[in-house]
């Protein structure tokens, strides 16, 4: 089993249209037919949902992916149409909530991988190969790859994982332009954000994107961006390959569930229980730091 321990009910907001509640973000359209996108505060792991939410979690998420989207535009626009909450919103929804166009989504995740670490590891270990892609001998968990490589993945729905698939298979799924075009931008975007990164004393080890198409059939970047949940972050100083590295995303989060402590057993059926307030004031402060040290501003 897995999925939402406790599944919130969405709200009703008078205007707007409720369409999908997913493992962070409620999904809405309002009357003009544009997508209204809330960041909750929830945190998944292990493909389970959390019952134990992050304090400000999703306020960091949307105004880091605003910062990456200002950083990106001449590579590749953005979804965003406004920031301003709907009218009737509860307050809550401040400062978690885009206004987004309406995409026609491609159903593949972009991943790009600079260096080795995850699920590309244990494909690695066992194949010398990520995604169909030949690696060389000697790598590590934590080795930098020779280039980076685009590693897409099925979207999975809640409760199930992603799962890599070949660049072969993404063209027959979308064609062979489209294809190529994810794998262009994807390796571009990444390429942008890794040098970004390291001059702030971060190492962006993976990230993935998600792209939809617009009413004039141009590749636009949806959801979130380069943030900690869909990015591995390492400090630059501590970097060392042969090794777990520390991170500023929800490994302190799996850290914890797999210790003894929580008593939890991730391979039976039970969901994993609530996190104390040292791991979500440890967490919390993480991606805090996060979102400081990419954007240099401080956190308010």
């Amino acid at each position: 089993m897995s999925g939402f321990v406790e599944k919130p009910e969405p709200l009703q907001v008078p205007g707007l249209t409720h369409l999908h509640t997913g493992k962070v973000r409620d999904l809405y359209r309002n009357e003009a037919g544009d997508l209204v996108m809330v960041a909750s505060d929830r945190i998944s792991a292990y493909d389970w949902v959390l019952p134990t939410e992050i304090p400000d979690k999703g306020r960091v998420l949307t105004r880091l992916s605003l910062w990456w989207f200002d950083q990106l535009a001449d590579l590749v626009p953005h979804h965003v149409l406004s920031t301003d909450l709907p009218a009737g919103a509860p307050a809550d929804w401040e400062g978690r909530t885009l206004v987004c166009r309406s995409l026609r989504m491609v159903p593949v995740e972009c991943v790009a991988r600079g260096y080795l670490a995850g699920s590309g590891l244990a494909e690695y270990e066992a194949t010398r190969t990520v995604c169909g892609l030949a690696l060389p001998e000697g790598l590590t968990d934590g080795s930098e790859l020779p280039a980076p490589i685009f590693t897409p993945a099925t979207k999975a729905a809640v409760g199930d994982h992603d799962e890599n698939v070949t660049y072969e298979e993404v063209a027959r799924e979308v064609g062979a332009e489209t294809a190529a075009l994810l794998r262009q931008t994807t390796l571009a975007v990444y390429g942008r954000a890794r040098d970004i990164a390291r001059e702030r004393g971060i190492v962006l080890a993976d990230t993935k994107f998600e792209f939809g198409l617009d009413a004039d059939g141009r590749l636009v970047i949806a959801d979130e961006v380069l943030t900690p949940d869909s990015s591995r972050f390492w400090p630059a100083a501590s970097w060392s390959p042969g090794r777990a590295q520390p991170s500023y995303d929800k490994q302190y989060v799996r850290d914890w569930l797999t210790s003894p402590a929580s008593g939890w057993d991730r391979r039976s059926e039970q969901p994993p229980p609530a996190l104390p307030a040292e791991v979500v004031a440890a967490t919390r402060s993480r991606y805090l730091e996060a979102y400081e040290m990419l954007t240099g501003l401080p956190w308010s």
